[in-house]
């Protein structure tokens, strides 16, 4: 009974159509219902919540657009505070005029006047000091009787050099017209001591842009404790002071409020009165939305599950009729459109399966197998060529003939040159191993320079460097010797005077080093391009031992585990390195 009711609950025998329609009553049709009839329940209470939110992040980014043009006027008044060059024309005593104009036009003029028509928070600046040495007019007034009698100029003398005071009042020469200004005290660079006044007068149409961006039906206040800085409230006359309370709402209402947190606006704030119905009008329009989107919540994803049980039942069974023909060996591929589910990509995976095995049945991969065979014994017979390209053996026999005749007339220079000339060929003609040590190869390179040697007489030098460490590792066989023999032949014997070849053979961790370097004719860029060039190409072996066949034989042994670099210029040499792995 156990084992039936686990298999019931698997859901294992029944059909997909079925499962799909259990899973659209189960997953789809009573959760819509459920949701919807809570979601009524709850809508009005949410909805007021997030109107309120809406409405708090809206005053929240009003608070930090004025933040921002304040801060930027303060950053305005700090850096005229501390303009050293600003205040020593201001404190310096004239006495000639001329002196203080071309000071005014050249600096002073241009560090007032820069910020009035570049940002629009400011309208204008102006300087009041008591030097008396100074010719009044522009930016720069006198701190007259007159100014010293107004409130912000008390307020101020009671504050230090470094604050701000933020004040809105009607300045002396605008009439009676209250103006919104940052001022504040600058001292003197000689003594210290504050003898100068900063006003930077806020442009008037600052606030009412930054409130008129507020798209909330309500009214905002700027307030300075109870004062009324500016509002978007008609009512309010702004060219005169206004108190709040004078003006508030009366009645059912919603009240936010936000500070501006700046230690120079303290008692700052912005208020925000709302009525009820704004906030509930929200509400009912939720009300609505609810019932209206119940429906449709229901009837679309019926109509969905339809569509897509039909489109997944109908592709599968075509599936497992064709899989049951292909165990019958039926390979017969399903004709359909392509698709990118993973429907389509079964079908076309179960299309390449299906004409694989029937390529495979028909000796493909019989065939496949061949022609690999035919690849390695190919690339064998390449490798083997490469040592095969010297064979003359009857030139050693002729060799060591004359050798033996030399040595009987005495002539030991001619027998020992052509020793080492045998010694080569008779290396080249030992086909059983193609790698030696590093001692073997520096012996077939000795004989090389030594045959050089006798050549050119004393044109030729050469030095040789090998690394203890590195005598024993094993290279592949007449890896160097085509290196040495391009140095010799191509770069010093085009020379008159002679040159020197330089090797050096070391050991470094796990790879082997050899460099050569010689003081002949050089190469120039094209030549160094056609070497590197040999390191891409997938040329066949020449009919030679080269330099370019040797490239190709450490491309077959190590594939891309090997480094060359080439530097060589006309009349100045060549220099080769080559690393490989050690084996």
């Amino acid at each position: 009974m156990l084992v039936k009711l686990k298999r019931a609950l698997s859901l294992k025998d029944v059909r997909l159509r079925n499962k799909m329609l259990l899973v659209y009553i189960v997953s789809v049709f009573v959760p819509v219902v459920l949701t919807n009839v809570i979601f009524y329940d709850i809508t009005t209470t949410n909805v007021k919540k997030q109107k309120m939110r809406d409405v708090s992040l809206t005053l929240e980014q009003l608070r930090n657009e004025l933040s921002a043009q304040f801060n930027f006027l303060a950053g305005v008044a700090y850096e005229l505070y501390a303009d050293s060059v600003l205040n020593s024309y201001l404190d310096e005593y004239y006495e000639k005029s001329a002196d203080y104009v071309e000071n005014y036009n050249t600096y002073i003029a241009n560090r007032l006047e820069k910020y009035s028509p570049l940002y629009q928070a400011v309208q204008s600046i102006t300087i009041f000091t008591n030097n008396q040495s100074i010719i009044f007019g522009g930016r720069i007034f006198p701190i007259t009787e007159e100014i010293q009698t107004t409130n912000w100029f008390h307020t101020l003398s009671g504050m230090s050099s470094s604050e701000i005071l933020v004040d809105k009042s009607a300045p002396i020469d605008s009439g009676n017209a209250e103006q919104l200004s940052f001022i504040q005290k600058m001292d003197s660079v000689a003594t210290g001591e504050p003898n100068k006044i900063l006003r930077i007068e806020v442009h008037p149409k600052l606030l009412g842009q930054i409130f008129s961006d507020v798209t909330l039906e309500g009214k905002l206040y700027l307030l300075e404790g109870d004062r009324i800085i500016y509002s978007n409230n008609p009512d309010v006359d702004l060219a005169k002071s206004n108190s709040y309370k004078a003006v508030s709402m009366r009645g059912d209402s919603v009240v936010l409020e936000e500070n501006l947190n700046q230690n120079y606006l303290k008692n700052w704030r912005i208020v925000g009165e709302f009525e009820d119905r704004i906030v509930l009008s929200e509400v009912s329009k939720s009300k609505e939305f609810v019932l209206y989107m119940a429906a449709p919540n229901l009837v679309v994803p019926t109509l969905i599950i339809i569509w897509f049980t039909r489109s997944l039942n109908s592709r599968l069974i075509r599936i497992l009729k064709q899989m049951k023909r292909v165990k019958n060996q039926s390979f017969e591929t399903i004709e359909d459109q392509e698709s990118k589910d993973e429907i389509g990509q079964l079908t076309g995976e179960f299309n390449r399966m299906t004409l694989q095995v029937k390529s495979l049945i028909d000796d493909v991969y019989v065939a496949d197998i061949q022609k690999k065979e035919l690849e390695l014994e190919r690339r064998k017979a390449q490798f083997n060529a490469l040592q095969s390209q010297i064979n003359p053996h009857f030139l050693f026999n002729a060799l060591e003939t004359i050798r033996m005749r030399s040595l009987i007339k005495n002539e030991t220079e001619t027998a020992k040159i052509i020793h080492n000339m045998a010694k080569i060929f008779r290396t080249s003609l030992t086909w059983g191993k193609d790698k030696v040590t590093v001692s073997e190869e520096m012996e077939f390179i000795v004989c090389f320079l030594e045959i050089q040697k006798y050549r050119f007489e004393d044109r030729m030098k050469y030095n040789l460097n090998i690394d203890p460490a590195a005598r024993r590792c094993t290279v592949p066989k007449m890896m160097f010797l085509p290196f040495v023999e391009n140095a010799s032949i191509h770069g010093i014997e085009p020379l008159k005077t002679g040159g020197q070849i330089d090797v050096k053979i070391a050991r470094e961790e796990d790879e082997l080093l050899f460099e050569i370097r010689d003081n002949g004719i050089g190469m120039d860029a094209e030549k160094v391009k056609r070497f590197y060039g040999y390191l891409e190409s997938e040329a066949e072996i020449g009919e030679r031992i080269g330099v370019q066949n040797v490239i190709y034989r450490l491309k077959l042994m190590y594939g891309d585990r090997f480094r060359l670099v080439i530097e060589s210029a006309p009349g100045r040499g060549t220099y080769i390195s080559l690393r490989i792995p050690i084996d």
